[in-house]
Parts: C-alpha cells; sequence; structure tokens
C-alpha cells in the first residue's frame, strides 16, 4: 500500500488547498499529521529523540547528524510513514548535498575497480593460502612421528609396517 510520494502530494494538494510541502521536513511531518501519529509515538518507534524529530521536520540540519547517518534517520521515518523511500531520500539529497556513501576508490584520480553494486570481494587476489606453515607443520610431526618411535615410546602393537617394526628395534 506504499504510494509515491509524488502521487500523495498530488492528491492531497488539491483537496487541502495549500501548496504541498517542499522539503524532506514539511512532507514528513504532513504525513505524520495526515496519519494523526504524534512526535513522542515516532520517537518511541524509531528510537530517536523527539528533538531529533523536530529539527528534522523543522530542517535544522545543524541539529542533526550529517551523511549516512542522516540518510538512515530519513529512511526509517520514511518507511515507518509507508512513505516510497526512494523518493524521500532523492529529495534529501538535493536538499543537503549526497547522503550517500562513497564509492571506493584506489587512489585519488583513479576510476574505483569495483562499481557499486558489485560484489565486493572479501579477500584480496594475491592473498596465497598458508600452504608453507601447513608443511613445516606435517614436517614436524612427521619428525616428532619417527623420533617417538625410535625412543621406544610407540606400543609395537602400532607399528603396521615391517619397516617401522625395524626401526624401533635398532636400539
Amino acid at each position: 500500500m506504499t504510494q509515491s510520494l509524488l502521487e500523495k502530494e498530488e492528491q492531497d494538494a488539491p483537496e487541502s488547498g495549500t501548496a504541498a510541502p517542499t522539503g524532506v521536513g514539511p512532507t514528513l511531518r504532513s504525513m505524520r499529521e495526515a496519519r494523526r501519529i504524534s512526535v513522542n509515538e515516532v520517537s518511541q518507534r524509531l528510537k530517536f529523540s523527539v528533538r531529533q524529530i523536530e529539527a528534522l521536520e523543522a530542517e535544522d540540519w545543524s541539529r542533526l547528524p550529517t551523511g549516512v547517518p542522516l540518510r538512515g534517520f530519513v529512511r526509517n521515518y520514511a518507511r515507518y510513514m509507508e512513505a516510497d523511500v526512494e523518493s524521500v531520500l532523492v529529495l534529501l539529497d538535493n536538499q543537503v548535498g549526497p547522503t550517500a556513501p562513497r564509492s571506493i576508490m584506489a587512489a585519488p584520480g583513479i576510476a574505483p575497480s569495483v562499481s557499486r553494486d558489485a560484489e565486493i570481494p572479501t579477500s584480496p587476489e594475491g592473498a596465497h593460502r598458508p600452504w608453507g606453515w601447513l608443511l613445516i607443520i606435517l614436517a614436524l610431526l612427521i619428525i616428532a612421528g619417527f623420533y617417538a618411535i625410535d625412543r621406544g615410546w610407540v606400543p609395537e602393537s602400532w607399528l603396521v609396517f615391517d619397516w617401522l617394526r625395524d626401526i624401533a628395534n635398532n636400539d
């Protein structure tokens, strides 16, 4: 039942006879008031303070976080109001500038090697497996095994090969 933000504004404007809200704050406030939800209810539901919600509705950007946290705050508020979240975020970006996370850059002036929608690899391409350590540990275990056989620490019933019995009996 989510309506796009623009459709809702077009429907509300002719009935009220006043201009539709133009910013993120007034838009969210008008949606909240249309649903007869108090600021306290929004505060409890979204886990933001009443002051933050009032600052957003008044568009007092100096009292609000910037960047991605502001984007998340507005996204959650728009979801709670069952608005078109993407339209509200576009409206926010038009008002305060880009709030979306920046893309990954290799170095200044170089185009990103990973597109925004692509999966980011979990390990670097040049990562090698620790095979060297595995081989060293395996060699140490074999040496320790032969040492234990030579010292007679291993029961003869465990020695299934004749050549191992010969090593054990060469005291």
